[in-house]
This record gives structure tokens, C-alpha cells and sequence, in this order.
């Protein structure tokens, strides 16, 4: 049962009011900095198999703070890049908005090529690639770290919840918010969500825990009927 953990890079100058898509040079801001130093305070504690980073400076710089006293130093993969957004890139938000393409990109995403980018579902199909060689790389008892951006972290979260990448847009992933997701023989298991805050020892599953949880006939790609009790 592999466990990725998508962390989204923390915020930068450009982040909010300008979509900056590949533009080069684009570090973490002050805010930023300090939101990547919590997330890896929170995962201090969380042994991690494997670091991954998008090759754009604000998650390679989110993914290092991470990587900081730990083994694991952070690899660079291009399939968790940022889309290419083509003519879009570097252009404000606010005027987007008055595209007649951006109301596709909002409703119907599945069918959106950027102009001079890349199509939405190129990026779904990149990036899930990329989590599928890098579950069977590491093995079924990993936990892994992938620091992407915010449509390619929803992309990867709509396969793995067995949603069309028409529904992507109602999945979030803000700033350094920590996203989790355990592939099993059946079936993935979302487990955290545009997370915040709070305790991850849990993540990590238990030994032994790969063919069952300790309840009788349920095995590791079976979910508990009625929610099962957590995380105990």
C-alpha cells in the first residue's frame, strides 16, 4: 500500500493574482518561506521513502525545507511540472477571466488545450504516469513526498478518486497544504485533503499492515463499511 503525500509549493509574489505557469525565477515569498518551514515541521516526524519535486524554484524550494536533516534529498521529476499554460503564462488572473476560454476551463476542463500550452488532460496524464512508475520504483510499503502545483496536485486527486477531470475544479489544494493518498491492490484511498494543519504520524501504516488492518477477511484494499473506526 503506497502512500504519496502531495504537498503544494507555499506562496510566492505571483500566487493569487497572476497565473505563473512556468515563468522562470519565481521563489518563495517571506509568507511563503515560513509556510514551507511549518509544513516541514509538521512532517518531521514522518519517516519519508522518497522526496519529489517539481522542477520550477517554488516547490523546489518547498520540497528542500522539507528534505532538510532528513536522508531522503529531493529528486526532480518534469511530469509534476507546473501546465503549461502557453499564452496565459505570466498574464493576471482578472483578466483571464475575461477570455471566453476561461469559462471552458471552469466548466469543461477535459476538453481545454491553453493556446501554445499544453491540454489539461496531458497534464492528468503526466503526472498520474509519474505516481504509478514512482509507487512500483518505491514498493507497496512506501511513503513518498511529491511537491507539485495546485491543478496537477487536483488532476492526480480526480484519478484517484475515479472522477472525470470535468469535476476536477471543485478538489483545492492551497499553498502548502499537504494532500494524501494510498494506492492499494483494488483501489486508492484519499485520506487527507488540501490539509492544513494537525497530527500525520498516521500516515505511515502500521506493520504488517499490507495484506489486512487486524479485522477478520478485511484486507488492505478493502474500505470499512460504515467508516471503520480511524486512526487509532
Amino acid at each position: 500500500m503506497t502512500t504519496l503525500l502531495l504537498a503544494r509549493h507555499g506562496l510566492t509574489h505571483l500566487t493569487g493574482p497572476v497565473l505563473a505557469g512556468w515563468t522562470p525565477d519565481v521563489h518563495l515569498s517571506t509568507a511563503g518561506q515560513a509556510q514551507a518551514e511549518a509544513l516541514a515541521a509538521r512532517l518531521a516526524t514522518l519517516e519519508l521513502d522518497a522526496i519529489v519535486s517539481s522542477p520550477l524554484e517554488r516547490c523546489q524550494e518547498t520540497a528542500q525545507a522539507i528534505a532538510d536533516g532528513r536522508v531522503a534529498r529531493v529528486q526532480t521529476d518534469e511530469r509534476f511540472g507546473e501546465c503549461r499554460y502557453g499564452e496565459w503564462t505570466g498574464r493576471p488572473l482578472g483578466e483571464l477571466a475575461k477570455d471566453p476560454l476561461w469559462k471552458v476551463v471552469q466548466t469543461h476542463p477535459s476538453a481545454v488545450t491553453f493556446p501554445g500550452g499544453e491540454s489539461l488532460p496531458a497534464v492528468q496524464h503526466r503526472a498520474v504516469t509519474a505516481v504509478r512508475e514512482w509507487n512500483e520504483r518505491l514498493g507497496p510499503e512506501a511513503v513518498y513526498l511529491v511537491c507539485s502545483h495546485g491543478d496537477v496536485i487536483k488532476a492526480i486527486v480526480a484519478d484517484a478518486m475515479g472522477l472525470h477531470l470535468d469535476q476536477f475544479q471543485r478538489i483545492a489544494a492551497d499553498p502548502a497544504s499537504l494532500t494524501a493518498i494510498r494506492y492499494t491492490p483494488l483501489r486508492p484511498f484519499v485520506l487527507r485533503l488540501n490539509d492544513v494543519g494537525g497530527d500525520v504520524t498516521g500516515l505511515r501504516p502500521p506493520e504488517g499492515s499490507e495484506d489486512g488492518d487486524g479485522g477478520e477477511n478485511l484486507t488492505g484494499s478493502d474500505a470499512a463499511v460504515g467508516g471503520g473506526a480511524g486512526t487509532t
